[in-house]
């Protein structure tokens, strides 16, 4: 007996986190092969997420998107935590604020290719469910 159907409206936060979850580990062996490694790493995750998802392409693109921005937003709250201390040794309050903020916005750009990347991920996942 398979998962039961969420109805559109609804979204399956185990299939977000389960994409998630593949994103990160897929982006961790993605290093080996730095451009193309990222955009497979995000098509698996949203796969992922669209598969356990199910409901056809539009509740997996929407789940693969969810799953992917995840994946953006947490990598650029991490790198701006770690850029904000590189940024006050260098050029004191000032520069560790604007390190991280910057730092920051550039990750949210980031996020929301690996959020596009994953919603194509996840309209396959769906479509194969």
């Amino acid at each position: 007996m398979g998962r039961p159907l969420l109805p559109p409206a609804m979204t399956d936060w185990s299939a977000v986190l389960w994409g998630f979850a593949a994103g990160i580990v897929a982006g961790l062996l993605a290093f080996a092969l730095p451009v193309v490694g990222h955009i497979g790493a995000g098509l698996i995750a949203g796969l992922v997420a669209g598969l356990l998802a199910g409901g056809g392409v539009g509740s997996g693109a929407w789940h693969g998107l969810l799953a992917g921005a995840l994946d953006g937003l947490v990598l650029a709250v991490l790198f701006a935590l770690a850029a904000a201390p590189l940024g006050l040794l260098a050029g004191g309050p000032v520069g560790g604020l604007l390190g991280g903020i910057g730092v920051f916005a550039v990750g949210v750009v980031i996020a929301a290719v690996f959020a596009l990347d994953s919603a194509i991920g996840g309209a396959v996942g769906g479509l194969l469910s």
